[in-house]
Parts: C-alpha cells; sequence; structure tokens
C-alpha cells in the first residue's frame, strides 16, 4: 500500500499545475488575503481560532523576502481591522533566513513589534532538517529580546527535538508540536508511524509537565486521545493548551473537539505558492490523494 501511495504521488505531481490545483483548494483558503478573512471569520462563527500563513519558503532575493514581509504585515494589519480571533504563522526561508539571518532577523522582529502592538502572536514554522538550529537559535534571540509574542514549532518526528523541548522548557516557549511533514533522512529522523507516535506523545507529557503552553497539532485519533488522558490526569487548565488543525482536514473532529470544551486553532493557509503546501498535504493523507487519482479516472 505504501508502494501505491507513493506511484499515486508521484503521478499527481506529474499533472498540470491547473489540475492539482482543483483539488488542492479543499486545503487552501484562497489566493488572495480576503479569502483567507473569509474562511477565518466563517472559522471563528463556530468557536475556534485561526492561525495565517502566507504560502511561500525558499526564497532566493531579498526583493522576494520583503514582498513576502509586505504580505505578512498585510495579514496582522487585516486581523485587527476585521477583529479576527486568529494569529500569523511565517516561514523564516520566506523572510530571508538563506539569504542573511541578520535580515531574516530584522524582518521577523518587525512583525513582532506590529503584532504587539495589536496584542497579537507570531509562530514560526518549523521547515525542514536545514533550516532547524537557525530557527530555534533565532526564536530563542527574538524573545531573549524581550520579544515574547513569538512561538516555534517542535515535530515529533526529529531526533533532536527531545533535547530542544528540555531546552526550550526552561524558557517556558509557547510550541506547536506536530509530527512532521518533511521527508528526512534515518539519520536525523524516526521513520516509523507508530515510533514518530509514541514519540509525540513522550514531548506532549514533557511540555504540558513544564506549563509551556502547547498546541497540540495533529489529526490523529490516538495522538488526540493521549492528549486528552494527560490533560485529565495532569490537571492542565484550558487555558495553558489549544488543539491545532489543518484547514480542509477532518471538520467533524474539530467540531467535537470543540463540543467537548477545548481551545482549537485552525491553519489557514492562502497565496500565490500553493503548490509545495499541497504536494505535502497529499503526501501526509494518502487517501486524499488516492480521492484525485480517482476522481480523474472517473467516467461521470
Amino acid at each position: 500500500m505504501k508502494l501505491a501511495n507513493q506511484l499515486i504521488l508521484s503521478f499527481i505531481r506529474s499533472l498540470p499545475k491547473p489540475l492539482v490545483k482543483r483539488f488542492a483548494m479543499r486545503y487552501i483558503a484562497g489566493e488572495e488575503l480576503d479569502d483567507a478573512v473569509r474562511v477565518v471569520r466563517a472559522i471563528n462563527s463556530k468557536r475556534m481560532m485561526g492561525t495565517m500563513d502566507v504560502l511561500g519558503e525558499n526564497v532566493s532575493t531579498r526583493e522576494e523576502s520583503l514582498a513576502a514581509l509586505r504580505e505578512c504585515e498585510a495579514v496582522l494589519h487585516s486581523i485587527n481591522k476585521n477583529h479576527l480571533d486568529a494569529n500569523l504563522s511565517i516561514k523564516l526561508t520566506q523572510l530571508g533566513l538563506k539569504i542573511d539571518e541578520e535580515f531574516c532577523h530584522s524582518n521577523v522582529k518587525r512583525l513582532l513589534e506590529i503584532a504587539s502592538g495589536y496584542n497579537s502572536f507570531v509562530r514560526i514554522d518549523m521547515e525542514d532538517s536545514s533550516t532547524t538550529s537557525a530557527t530555534l537559535k533565532l526564536c530563542e534571540r527574538l524573545r531573549s529580546e524581550g520579544l515574547e509574542n513569538v512561538g516555534v514549532v517542535i515535530q515529533a518526528n526529529m531526533r533532536r527535538s527531545e533535547a530542544d523541548v528540555q531546552r526550550l522548557v526552561s524558557t517556558k516557549t509557547n510550541i506547536r508540536l506536530c509530527k512532521g511533514a518533511y521527508i528526512e533522512p534515518e539519520a536525523v529522523a524516526l521513520q516509523g508511524k507508530e515510533e514518530i507516535c509514541f514519540n509525540y506523545l513522550r514531548l506532549l507529557r514533557k511540555l504540558l509537565d513544564g506549563r509551556c503552553y502547547v498546541g497540540i497539532a495533529t489529526h490523529d485519533d490516538f495522538l488526540i486521545g493521549g492528549a486528552y488522558q494527560y490533560i485529565q490526569e495532569m490537571n492542565i487548565r484550558r487555558s495553558d493548551y489549544e488543539f491545532q488543525m489543518l484547514y480542509g482536514v477532518k471538520g467533524n473532529l474539530r467540531n467535537k473537539i470543540v463540543a467537548d470544551g477545548n481551545r482549537l486553532r485552525v491553519y489557514v493557509p492562502f497565496g500565490q505558492h500553493w503548490y509545495a503546501y499541497s504536494i505535502r498535504r497529499f503526501k501526509e493523507n494518502p487517501r486524499m490523494a488516492r480521492y484525485v487519482f480517482q476522481a480523474i479516472f472517473s467516467r461521470d
């Protein structure tokens, strides 16, 4: 079955982008900021929060980074203007991390200062393993400079994550915990689904025990059940954590989590650079990839 999923994903990658886009839009609010605002409004009406992400990564010029910075600034202004219950998620390679780390630091600091004026928050997404150390270093530096309205992501598949969590717990850093969406070599990442899940729960317990605010980012029923158990056993206040899920995934499960009295945030990506993000989502969700394959060859 794993081989079949890989073949289907390879087939999807070979399709013309306009055809892929038809199916990818399930996971994406749209190409414009107004599309994301509309989606977040609908999410807020269901007692859920949002985090808005301007799609794009690995830019190669300062001009591209500054253009992305302006888009992210517009998101923060729009959240405030429209009174949305939402924050901003960013990728450092979109803001110049691989061009110049000081340049990237300056860009992110600018966003945090704007967000602080609105009493808002910025989440630094984690990318592939080549950026992990630099991402954590930048987040920790910003917090040491007094900008505490920033958090980062820890990926449960990474072998280094336990040590990273241990350090971040000591400074009570706001953490989003996810499984990890990037294909990584065995030398740096766990490969089996079961071992990743158990590592996720181990890291979650450490974060909750360390009284960090945690974004429990998963659609996995097993992990959600484990999180529920920890929250009850450890008497964790509902104000000290939230669940997080992707736009377009498991809407019924989202509703149940909220009905149980939990806070929940939906990751709402938008923008012109939707392709790479969509391929990662298809990789994470083989059932959706198979649906695309079947829909293309359906006679209906």
